[in-house]
């Protein structure tokens, strides 16, 4: 489990430098857009990685909470995207996230029980704490449409409840005890 524990976070670790990094480079509108979609995207089809190989009951209905308030906020983002009549646009952020959440799905899908549980909560712990530092200290503040920072802004509000659920979650599992 401890040995479970150090890879979850030295990956986190590792995606925290490489995701401040990329965030640092100059993104339009458009790219922030792309990546706050692709990040929840990600985050949904972790939860549903985890709806199918946890029976723990705490991590079930974690993983729900993540499929509602992150398809509500993609939702949220179409309207809004489809509204303004613009196309979110791929970049590299996007395309790291990308990558970097195919190969944990594939980790944590050979795991099962106790070990998966504390995986995916550590995961989620990590994914919230690196995009909420995203959102928070890069995208809100050069965002120049108005509609798409109070967007962030809102789902910032929840995505830091999810970290904290996270987080208290990981505790209660007594992961890496």
């Amino acid at each position: 489990m401890t040995k479970v524990m150090n890879t979850t976070v030295a990956a986190v670790m590792a995606a925290t430098l490489t995701t401040s990094a990329l965030a640092q480079e100059m993104m339009n509108d458009l790219e922030i857009a792309h990546t706050a979609y692709t990040a929840g995207n990600l985050d949904i089809r972790y939860a549903h990685l985890a709806l199918a190989l946890s029976d723990n009951p705490d991590v079930i209905e974690f993983a729900e909470t993540m499929i509602r308030d992150h398809t509500a906020v993609n939702d949220e983002s179409v309207a809004l995207i489809t509204r303004l009549k613009v196309t979110p646009q791929d970049n590299s952020l996007s395309q790291a996230l990308v990558g970097g959440a195919a190969q944990k799905r594939e980790e944590l899908r050979r795991l099962s029980g106790k070990t998966f549980d504390c995986a995916y909560a550590a995961n989620e712990l990590g994914y919230h704490q690196v995009v909420n530092q995203t959102v928070e200290g890069s995208f809100i503040p050069n965002v120049t449409v108005p509609e798409l920072k109070v967007l962030l802004a809102d789902a910032l509000v929840t995505f830091k409840v999810h970290e904290g659920h996270a987080g208290h979650m990981v505790k209660a599992l007594k992961c890496g005890m």
